[in-house]
């Protein structure tokens, strides 16, 4: 019986611990990663704002431009024409 009792213990526990983990967010959604990145010149009237990448990504030199239709396109962050579009852009709000 207590044995049982042990394993019931745990178990409840480890599902706990799990859920710790979880709300901590450990994944990143790849929504917020970019791995590739746009080769050319995006128009500045289809961008309407941009974001940063998560700090947990493997780039860290690289951002996200909203796009209109709800498209988003990543790039690099260095490019000359996407540094002259950053005076110009906000940074977009929380909720894209």
């Amino acid at each position: 019986m207590k044995l049982i009792i042990a394993a019931l213990v745990c178990l409840l526990l480890a599902g706990m611990w799990l859920q710790d983990v979880d709300a901590k967010s450990m994944h990143v959604p790849s929504s917020n990663c970019c791995f590739r990145t746009v080769k050319g010149k995006i128009s500045p009237k289809k961008i309407q704002c941009y974001k940063n990448i998560s700090s947990t990504c493997s780039y860290n030199d690289r951002l996200i431009f909203k796009l209109t239709g709800g498209l988003q396109s990543c790039v690099l962050q260095k490019d000359l024409w996407v540094q002259a579009y950053l005076k110009r852009i906000n940074l977009c709000q929380k909720e894209m």
